[in-house]
């Protein structure tokens, strides 16, 4: 039977040495909040990302990646571990009153890189809890300007990049834009947010926009609202890019470039009602930017379907890591301890490495990916599991009988709020009483229909294709110890 990728298992062993054959490159790990497909190299004609578009001409751009999860820290969580959050724990929210957390028994990619013998930084946002399971040896606050200021953010990590320790180091580098909000002063419900926009940051040349220019995407409506709420989203995503190209340069000063793999991806998509907190593809397909200082081949355009569950198992793959052992048996309990019977059974991450394949433009056997979202904030209890092929996309929707959970931000925000008092019928392409009341399951050919409006899931033609997504998300949930499998036999 044709091995699926999510059924690949990686094995590392936690206290390993780096193999003989693999370089110790350094790791940065640059992960942006809230980005979407805008950007210069993802054929954005309009937003100015000049370091982000660099850095894919120097390493390889994926066209089809994807977050599992439309959640800022639900994603974090997957990208850090390698597992679906059914499984870590980590369902929503870290923060305040939502308090979701990851599962002790977790091993993350920081904990065992610095078993491995890395260095480990961790500067911007964190997002997930506690910190015993994603522990780094050094953490950099106190930051002028905080998280949305990417460029004082490069500078203060020079210690760290340039000290006499001759171990390579991971640097997790983490902004807060292009979130909402954040700045000076405080948002006003229903008006333009301005992302942060209405300050200065060290070093920062701002870029704006007019809303007239802005490229308005097919999922959202277009009116002046979202126009003024894309341009100052757009500043927000040039500012950041300000921030990876402070960083670069601080790499090459260091003489470091030539020895560093960097990745650059965003947790989940735009922060507006039909991106963010939706597994439609405006939510979770995102920028992948690989740049690896071995690459014989330059400015390669990968179509491989890569998952934020594979992320952890690259890098560690990177250093050189090769069996991991697990501390715990990973069957949704933290009662194993460390030391029970069943501590020396394998590690199974739920991603694969896609190192092999950084230099191919379409590699075979990386055509499905799956998401698996249960929360955002704590009241928006939501549960889609998706599987998404190079034509297909199925999304079944656990809780279908409630009205689909808007974010506080997103319901407030003026493009929501906007087209409310505009009594449009259609919200982008898609009718709002189609986007807030959603059946159990959703179909889309997205060959015909990439925008995913016409669900076909109660059509006949497609009754064979449906019965077959079925059994393989199935099969994926019940392979990765999902708990929502229950609702097979219960509802």
């Amino acid at each position: 039977m044709k091995c699926k990728p999510w059924l690949v298992t990686l094995l590392f062993l936690l206290a390993s040495r780096p193999s003989q054959t693999t370089s110790r490159h350094n790791i940065v790990l640059f992960v942006a909040d809230d980005h979407g497909l805008d950007a210069g190299c993802y054929g954005n004609r309009v937003i100015k990302t000049p370091n982000l578009d660099r850095l894919a001409t120097e390493g390889t751009r994926f066209t089809h990646a994807f977050c599992t999860t439309a959640s800022c820290s639900a994603s974090r969580s997957v990208i850090l571990t390698g597992l679906h959050n059914h499984l870590n724990g980590q369902y929503g929210h870290q923060h305040d009153y939502h308090n979701f957390h990851t599962k002790l028994s977790v091993l993350s990619l920081p904990v065992l890189l610095g078993k491995a013998g890395y260095r480990t930084l961790h500067i911007g946002k964190f997002h997930v809890q506690p910190e015993s399971v994603y522990h780094f040896e050094t953490y950099l606050k106190g930051n002028t300007g905080g998280e949305r200021s990417p460029v004082s953010m490069a500078e203060k990590a020079r210690e760290f990049i340039t000290a006499k320790d001759p171990r390579p180091f991971f640097l997790y580098f983490c902004t807060a834009d292009p979130h909402r909000g954040g700045g000076a002063a405080k948002h006003k419900p229903h008006q333009p947010n301005l992302f942060g926009n209405q300050q200065n940051y060290e070093g920062v040349r701002e870029v704006s926009y007019d809303p007239n220019e802005v490229i308005v995407p097919r999922f959202l409506p277009d009116t002046p609202e979202s126009r003024a709420e894309l341009a100052e989203y757009y500043q927000s995503v040039s500012r950041l890019d300000q921030g990876l190209g402070k960083l670069v340069e601080v790499l090459k000063e260091a003489g470091q470039y030539d020895t560093t793999l960097i990745v650059y991806a965003s947790d989940n998509g735009v922060a507006f009602p039909g991106a963010k907190t939706n597994l439609y593809d405006a939510g979770m397909r995102l920028p992948l930017v690989v740049r690896s200082p071995t690459q014989t081949r330059r400015g390669v355009v990968n179509s491989a379907m890569i998952s934020w569950v594979d992320i952890a198992p690259t890098l560690l793959d990177v250093a050189g890591v090769t069996e991991v052992k697990a501390r715990a048996a990973m069957r949704g309990t933290d009662r194993e301890a460390p030391g029970d019977s069943l501590s020396d059974r394998p590690y199974v991450f739920h991603g694969r490495s896609f190192l092999s394949i950084l230099e191919q433009d379409n590699p075979a056997n990386w055509d499905e990916v799956y998401g698996s979202h249960t929360f955002h904030e704590v009241t928006m209890y939501y549960p889609m599991r998706v599987i998404r092929t190079r034509r297909y996309k199925l999304i079944l929707n656990l809780a279908h009988p409630l009205p689909f959970p808007f974010a506080t931000d997103l319901f407030d925000s003026a493009t929501w709020q906007g087209f409310l008092a505009s009594r449009m019928e259609k919200y982008g392409e898609r009718p709002v009483s189609a986007y807030i009341k959603r059946p159990r399951y959703e179909l889309y050919d997205l060959r015909g229909d990439p925008h995913e409006v016409v669900n076909l899931a109660e059509d006949p033609k497609y009754s064979k294709i449906l019965a077959e997504l079925k059994a393989r998300l199935r099969e994926f949930q019940e392979q990765t110890q999902d708990p929502w499998t229950i609702k097979y036999s219960h509802e």
